[in-house]
C-alpha cells in the first residue's frame, strides 16, 4: 500500500467536527472579529501511557486536550512524531496498540512522521499503523490521525510516500500543516525497512509545500518537524546546525514551527524575513519535550476576511497534576497494564548486579560510552549464533541506541535480584533479528572507525560518537587524536591480533546489518544470513542457560581502551628507555559499575609500574572516562624486537596490550690515548669507555690496525683498557671497536697515534 499524494481536510480525515463553525463564519456581525485558532502539540510520546512523575500519562494528556478544546472549539491536536516505538513495556509488548488507542481517544488529528514510526519499516507503518483497525486482519493498527512528511519520497518516482500536508477549516479559517522528518532517518532505522524511500532536504521540501498550501487558501501554516534543537537556549538555537537551518531558512509562508526528536522542551520565537508588514513579526519555534510531560499551546488570532494573523500567544503547559484524567483512557491504560503484567511477570533468572548503560555526570544516558549492558547484549548475540547452523559467530557488536533501559532486576534490595521478562524486554523493544555475516579484519576495523560518526552525506550527525557493545574475547585500542579513519590502533580476538586480510564470522542485529546508525561497514558484509532469532528471545535463552541456577555476574572489563602517545614519541625504544603514553576509556560510567583506581603495567610478567586512574565522569558524549598517565622504563634485559606492554586493572579485570618495538641502543665510544709513543720500546694504553642511554653496556672492545686485532678486553662497568705497540716510525691509525651486546649496537672509532723516533727497525704493527 502506498498513500496517494493528497491534501487532506479535517472533514475528510479524522479531525473533530465542531458544530456551529459554519454559522460563525457566515454571520455578518462577526465577520470582522478575529478568530482564535488553537494548536495543541505533543512530540516524542514513545508510548508513555502510564503516569509516572513528570510523565502525565495518556489519560491526563487526553483530559488536558479535551479541557482546552472545550474552552476553544477551534482547536487542532497535532504532534511532531515518535508517538510510538521505543515505548514502555505496557505498550511495546502489544505492538503499541494501547498507545494508538489512547491517542485516538485523545483526539489526535495530525502528526509528522518521526524516525521511530519507521522502526519496523515503511510497510508496517502504512499497512498496520495507518491502516484501519480490523480484529482479524489488523488487530494492532488503526491510527485515526494523519501522518504527514513532505520530505519522505519514493526513491523510484519522487512521489510522496506519506501525504505531505493536511488542512483543517475552523471558524472560516484554513489551517494547513506541513510534515517533515529528520534527514538522519536512513541512519536511525534499518535501511532495509525503508529501502524504497528517499529522505530529501527538509527546508526545500517544506518551503515548496507551504507555498502550495498558501496558494490553495491556507491562512495559517504550521510546520510539524521531527527534528529539534540541541539545547533549550533560544539565544543560540539559530546559530548553526541542521535545526538552525530550519529556523532560519523556512519560508515566511510558515507561521509556526513545532519540533521534536531531541526530547527537549522549549518555547522560543524568532523574527522572520518578509514579515515586516505583519501585525505579528516573530514565528514560534516550540517543542513539548518528551513522554507527555507538556503540551505546546499556540493561539493565532486570525482576521477571517483577510486571513492575516493579527495576534498570537504561545505557552508551554506542564500536564502532570494540572489536568483531569479522561476516564475512558484511564480504563484503556489499566487494561493494557494488566495484560502487560501477565505477559511480563515471568522470571527469567538471577543477576548478580545491575547491567547499566553508559552515563554522564548528570546520570543521563551516554551513547558514546562503553557499558556493561551493551557488552552483555553483544555477548548474548554471539552466543546465540555460535552454532555452525547460525554462522559460528566469533564476534558480535551491539548499537547503544538499541538499549532503552538499564537491566537492574526486581526491587531495590541487595543483589542478586530476579530479572523478569518485562525487565529484559524494555531493554530491547525493537524485535530485531540476528544477522550473521563474514567480515574481513579490515572491515571490522572500518566498523570501529565509524563509531566516530559521519552520515551518508559526510556530515557529523547530532550524536557525533556511538560506542559499540562488544562480545567477550574481542578487544581493541584506539587513539582519538589520530586522523579520521586511522584511529583504531590494535585489535585482538582471544589474545591474537586480528588479521586485516582474514575473514571472521560476525553477528549484529538486523538494524546494524543494513548499515543503521551510520555503520555502513556492516552493510558490506558477505554471506549474510538472517538467523530468524529475535534479539529478545536470544536474551531469554541466555538467561535460562546461565542465570537460572546461579546469578549472572556483571563483566566490568573494558573491550575498548584509549592509548595515546605524545607528539614526538619515538617509533622505537631501546632497553633502558622511558615509554610514556596516556590511557583513557578505562572506566565504565554507571553509578554501580566497579572501577579501577590504578592500572598496572608489566612486560614479560615483570611489573614495571602502577599508575592512578582518574574515574571522574563528565559531560562529554565520548568514551574517554578513566584516564591515566603511564611512564615506564624498559629493563636493560629487554630483548630486541617486538614487545608487548600489558596493562591490567585489578578490580575490573580489564587488560589490554600496548605493542612497542625494541631496538639496540646506539652507543657512545670514548678513547683516551697518548699523543705519541716511542718506537720499538713503548706500549700505549688506550682507556676505552662505552656508554648508552639508560644502560651500562657489556661485551668486548678491541683495537685493530689494518685488519689485525692488536688487543681485546671485556668491559667492566662500561670501561676497559687496551694495550697497543710498539710501532715503526710514522703515524699509526688504530681502530677501536665495540662489538655490542644484546641491548647495544656495535660501534667503532679511530684513534691516531704518532711515534717519535726516526729509527727504522722491525716490521710495522708487530707486538714485541
Amino acid at each position: 500500500m502506498s498513500p496517494a499524494r493528497t491534501r487532506l481536510a479535517g472533514a475528510v480525515c479524522l479531525g473533530l467536527t465542531v458544530s456551529g463553525l459554519s454559522g460563525l463564519a457566515l454571520a455578518p456581525a462577526q465577520a470582522a472579529d478575529a478568530v482564535d485558532i488553537q494548536v495543541l502539540a505533543t512530540n516524542d510520546f514513545h508510548g508513555r501511557i502510564q503516569a509516572s512523575g513528570s510523565e502525565a500519562g495518556a489519560a491526563v494528556l487526553a483530559g488536558a486536550v479535551q479541557q482546552l478544546r472545550a474552552a476553544n472549539p477551534n482547536t487542532v491536536f497535532a504532534a511532531a512524531g515518535d508517538l510510538i516505538g521505543a515505548s514502555t513495556f505496557e505498550s511495546f509488548i502489544q505492538q503499541d496498540k494501547p498507545t494508538i488507542d489512547a491517542l485516538n481517544a485523545a483526539g489526535l488529528e495530525v502528526s509528522a512522521v518521526g524516525n521511530h514510526e519507521f522502526d519496523q519499516g515503511y510497510a508496517d507503518l502504512v499497512n498496520r499503523v495507518m491502516a484501519p483497525y480490523d480484529p482479524v486482519t489488523n488487530p494492532f493498527g488503526g491510527a485515526q490521525w494523519q501522518y504527514i512528511g513532505a520530505n519522505v519520497k519514493f526513491r523510484a518516482t519522487g512521489d510522496d510516500a506519506v501525504p505531505a500536508t493536511w488542512i483543517k477549516e475552523m471558524g472560516g479559517v484554513q489551517v494547513g500543516f506541513v510534515g517533515a522528518v529528520t534527514e538522519e532517518l536512513p541512519a536511525l532505522v534499518s535501511p532495509a525497512g525503508i529501502a524504497e524511500l528517499e529522505v530529501t532536504d527538509i527546508v526545500t521540501s517544506v518551503n515548496e509545500e507551504a507555498g502550495i498550501l498558501k496558494a490553495e487558501g491556507a491562512d495559517v501554516v504550521v510546520l510539524l518537524v521531527h527534528e529539534g534543537a540541541p539545547s533549550t537556549d533560544c539565544a543560540t538555537m539559530d546559530d548553526s546546525g541542521a535545526f538552525a537551518d530550519i529556523v532560519n531558512d523556512t519560508s515566511a509562508d510558515v507561521d509556526a514551527i513545532v519540533s521534536g526528536h531531541t526530547h527537549l522542551a522549549y518555547n522560543c520565537a524568532f523574527p522572520v524575513a518578509g514579515w515586516s508588514g505583519r501585525a505579528v513579526t516573530e514565528r514560534p519555534v516550540v517543542s513539548a519535550g518528551q513522554y507527555g510531560y507538556n503540551l505546546n499551546q499556540l493561539v493565532f488570532s486570525v482576521d477571517p476576511e483577510t486571513g492575516e494573523v493579527v495576534g498570537k500567544t504561545q505557552t508551554l503547559l506542564a500536564l502532570a497534576g494540572r489536568y483531569p484524567a479522561d476516564p475512558a483512557v484511564t480504563s484503556l491504560v489499566s487494561d493494557a497494564v494488566a495484560q502487560a503484567g501477565v505477559l511480563g511477570a515471568q522470571p527469567l533468572g538471577q543477576i548478580a548486579g545491575s547491567f547499566d548503560r553508559a552515563k554522564l555526570a548528570s546520570g543521563s544516558e551516554n551513547r558514546g560510552g562503553e557499558s556493561t549492558l551493551g557488552n552483555l547484549v553483544a555477548e548474548v548475540q554471539q552466543w546465540a549464533t555460535s552454532a555452525p547452523e547460525s554462522g559460528a559467530a566469533q564476534i558480535a557488536f551491539m548499537n547503544p541506541g538499541g538499549l532503552r533501559a538499564d537491566m537492574a532486576g526486581t526491587g531495590t534490595g541487595p543483589f542478586p535480584r530476579t530479572l523478569t521478562y518485562k525487565q529484559a524486554a524494555v531493554v530491547q523493544p525493537f524485535a530485531n533479528t540476528l544477522v550473521n555475516m563474514s567480515l574481513t579484519g579490515a572491515q571490522v576495523k572500518s566498523a570501529l572507525e565509524q563509531q566516530w560518526q559521519r552520515d551518508s552525506a559526510g556530515n557529523v550527525p547530532t550524536r557525533p560518537f556511538l560506542r559499540l557493545g562488544v562480545s567477550e574475547g574481542f578487544t581493541y585500542t584506539f587513539d582519538a587524536a589520530r586522523p579520521e579513519g586511522d584511529r583504531i590502533t590494535g585489535m585482538w580476538l582471544d589474545g591474537a591480533p586480528l588479521d586485516l586480510t582474514a575473514s571472521y564470522s560476525v553477528t549484529v542485529n538486523s538494524f546494524l546489518a543494513s548499515g543503521g546508525d551510520n555503520f555502513r561497514a556492516f552493510a558490506g558484509g558477505t554471506g549474510k544470513r538472517d538467523t530468524g532469532k529475535i534479539d529478545l528471545t536470544a536474551m531469554v535463552d541466555y538467561l535460562d542457560e546461565f542465570a537460572s541456577l546461579k546469578a549472572l555476574p556483571v563483566d566490568y572489563t573494558q573491550r575498548a581502551v584509549g592509548v595515546s602517545f605524545p607528539a614526538g614519541a619515538p617509533a622505537t625504544y631501546t632497553p633502558g628507555a622511558h615509554v610514556a603514553f596516556g590511557v583513557s576509556s578505562w572506566t565504565m560510567s554507571g553509578a554501580s559499575d566497579v572501577k579501577d583506581t590504578a592500572v598496572t603495567v608489566s612486560l614479560g610478567g615483570a611489573e614495571l609500574g602502577t599508575f592512578p586512574v582518574d574515574t571522574t565522569i563528565g559531560t562529554a558524549t565520548f568514551d574517554d572516562y578513566g584516564t591515566a598517565s603511564v611512564d615506564v622504563v624498559l629493563p636493560a634485559s629487554t630483548p630486541v624486537g617486538p614487545a608487548e606492554l600489558v596493562l591490567t586493572g585489578a578490580a575490573t579485570g580489564t587488560s589490554t596490550v600496548v605493542p612497542v618495538t625494541v631496538v639496540q641502543a646506539v652507543p657512545t665510544l670514548a678513547v683516551e690515548a697518548p699523543a705519541t709513543i716511542k718506537h720499538k720500546k713503548d706500549v700505549a694504553t688506550l682507556d676505552v669507555t662505552v656508554g648508552a642511554a639508560g644502560l651500562v653496556p657489556t661485551g668486548t672492545v678491541e683495537a685493530v690496525v689494518n685488519g689485525v686485532v692488536l688487543d681485546s678486553a671485556e668491559l667492566a662497568d662500561g670501561a676497559a683498557e687496551l694495550r697497543v705497540g710498539p710501532f715503526r716510525k710514522g703515524t699509526v691509525a688504530i681502530e677501536v671497536r665495540y662489538l655490542g651486546d644484546a641491548a647495544v649496537e656495535a660501534a667503532a672509532t679511530t684513534v691516531t697515534i704518532r711515534v717519535t723516533s726516526d729509527a727504522k727497525v722491525g716490521p710495522v704493527l708487530t707486538r714485541c
